[in-house]
């Protein structure tokens, strides 16, 4: 099937699906699900967003700004996973507790609405990768559209390219959470002090970064195409001092480069099996 065919058989799936809410997290995935059932639905749908302390706020912002661009409605939930110890003890199954908690407020919001289902950005990449949360998706009910569709994660960026959407290269994100070491408590203080690194490191001109949580130590990932201009004295200063500035104690570069999903290398085989 060609990118044109997946592309009218997404559509064809969602105008069937009669009413949605669409979970939304201003990612390219979520907001070309977004944009595209806006088009098909019009006010029979509704953007879902997930506010918590794991959300940056430049994030929201931004989500915020491109439904508004693009006129989709949206709805802000607060959700409250960190007051959950199941979600805050941060083991192998703290994506599922989290992506539990947005659901079950979707749910809610969706009976209370008068919607007929709940959608999520899940591309065919996403399922081979280790996602605790699809498990509470399906659980849930929720659909994905752009799997039934046959959509890569490339496929969805050509497709939002053509469309003209500004995010269509938008890098990946994924919440703060995320950077917290498996087994270090997850807090909105240590999720403000990653936070607050990444911005100064998005100020020195790192588009892909991620600042991995190990108490006071804070690993950097950034891109590896980004490597070599890291990789000086004067630059090595300044990032040193972006992450101290921050709380961490001690700062060091990893030199393998970003990569998603870096802190689910520590895990074994049995828990990654155990979470889905």
């Amino acid at each position: 099937m060609d990118l044109k065919d997946k592309s009218e058989l997404l559509r064809e799936n969602l105008a069937s699906a009669g009413s949605l809410l669409v979970a939304y997290s201003g990612g390219t995935d979520s907001a070309y699900l977004a944009y595209t059932a806006h088009e098909v639905l019009g006010e029979r749908m509704l953007a879902v967003i997930a506010d918590s302390p794991s959300l940056p706020r430049k994030e929201l912002a931004d989500a915020m700004a491109f439904a508004g661009l693009h006129g989709i409605p949206v709805q802000v939930l607060q959700t409250n996973e960190l007051e959950k110890p199941e979600y805050a003890r941060n083991d192998a199954q703290r994506c599922f507790h989290c992506k539990n908690e947005l659901f079950t407020q979707m749910e809610e919001a969706r009976a209370r609405l008068g919607f007929e289902h709940l959608a999520y950005g899940m591309n065919m990449d996403d399922r081979g990768e280790f996602r605790p949360g699809q498990r509470a998706a399906e659980m849930h009910g929720a659909l994905a559209p752009l799997v039934d569709a046959g959509l890569s994660k490339q496929e969805i960026r050509v497709l939002a390219r053509e469309a003209g959407l500004s995010l269509a290269d938008k890098p990946s994100s994924a919440c703060l959470s995320s950077r917290i070491e498996y087994g270090r408590e997850v807090t909105a203080e240590n999720l403000a002090q990653v936070e607050r690194a990444e911005e100064a490191l998005h100020a020195l001109g790192f588009a892909q970064v991620r600042v991995r949580h190990h108490g006071n130590l804070a690993r950097v990932e950034v891109a590896r195409e980004d490597l070599e201009r890291a990789l000086t004295l004067s630059m090595l200063d300044r990032m040193t001092e972006a992450v101290r500035a921050a709380g961490f104690l001690y700062s060091t570069l990893d030199t393998q480069g970003y990569r998603s999903g870096s802190m689910n290398d520590v895990l074994p085989v049995t828990a990654i099996a155990q979470a889905g």
